[in-house]
């Protein structure tokens, strides 16, 4: 079982996550309850880390159900022994997201906040691709986060609850993501659907943005082969990756009353990687290789 003082390879441990620094008051989200999905690991635990920290209430999903506990261990500590909703489920599952708010309603009354970050890819050249392999990041990362975002829109709707806030992590895509289509073509079409519901269910007052996540140091980092690692943090002009906290605590900043009129918008935390920089997460084809060069 992992402890407050293991030390992942990337990313920070359970002990330097809860004490990160951060900009916000430690009651900005008293009373208010925060769905994170995929919160056991990685960006998803630093996001459900600060919220409890920020005195929110955490419903946290994801599929497996072991490091779902070991979180919520954690976050009742930095809550003070608030209650905690562990649900294990697939976002790939519409009856089981069904299930999942049905739990959130009946444990807490509501909802604030809906935060996706459940996900899931793989590097690879589009040729070698399977279809399998195809479908199953475009089911999770884009059908999955649908399916989420509709329930908690109708349960909104029909329980006459307005100022609901949605944030999904998505990705930056604007120059394409060479080596990751499959997820390219996924985060756009999060990115184009969440400007489409902003439209849609301003009506509601219901607020829909997504994070673009460049190169963010986690245990995500550990999907990449050894030979490619390296060149994660070369992805950007500031020529270094991201950490969980600054998608943490973006997510935040749009979801609290600073992000009161912002709706439909995509906000990069990439380092300036939509600008300049090269990501080769399945190694650089030999066309773009000058010479001499590794294929990292």
């Amino acid at each position: 079982m992992n402890t407050l003082d293991d030390q992942p390879r990337f990313g920070p441990g359970d002990r330097a996550l809860a004490e990160l620094p951060t900009v916000y008051r430690s009651d900005l989200f008293a009373g208010k309850v925060v769905l994170v999905s995929g919160a056991g690991s990685g960006i998803g635990k630093a996001i459900a880390f600060l919220y409890a920290r920020l005195g929110a209430t955490l419903a946290i999903c994801g599929r497996k159900a072991d490091p779902l506990e070991r979180c919520a261990e954690q976050l009742r500590s930095l809550g003070g022994g608030r209650e905690v909703l562990v649900f294990p489920m697939s976002i790939r599952d519409p009856e089981q997201v069904e299930a999942l708010f049905e739990a959130v309603w009946q444990r807490f009354g509501g909802l604030d906040v809906l935060v996706n970050n459940a996900g899931g890819q793989f590097a690879a050249h589009a040729m070698d691709f399977t279809d399998k392999g195809w479908n199953a990041v475009i089911d999770t990362n884009l059908n999955g986060t649908w399916y989420m975002m509709q329930a908690a829109a109708k349960r909104w709707v029909r329980e006459g609850m307005r100022g609901g806030s949605i944030v999904t992590i998505a990705a930056a895509v604007d120059r394409g993501l060479p080596g990751m289509a499959h997820t390219a073509a996924s985060r756009a079409g999060v990115i184009a659907l969440s400007k489409t519901l902003a439209v849609e269910w301003a009506e509601h007052d219901i607020r829909v943005n997504c994070i673009g996540a460049g190169a963010i140091e986690s245990n995500g980092f550990n999907n990449y082969k050894e030979e490619h690692v390296g060149g994660l943090f070369r992805t950007n002009p500031m020529k270094r990756a991201g950490d969980v906290q600054d998608v943490a605590e973006a997510v935040v900043y749009l979801t609290a009353p600073s992000g009161k009129y912002i709706t439909g918008e995509t906000i990069n935390i990439d380092g300036g990687m939509v600008l300049w920089g090269e990501f080769w997460p399945a190694g650089m084809p030999d066309y773009f290789r000058p010479p001499g060069r590794s294929a990292s």
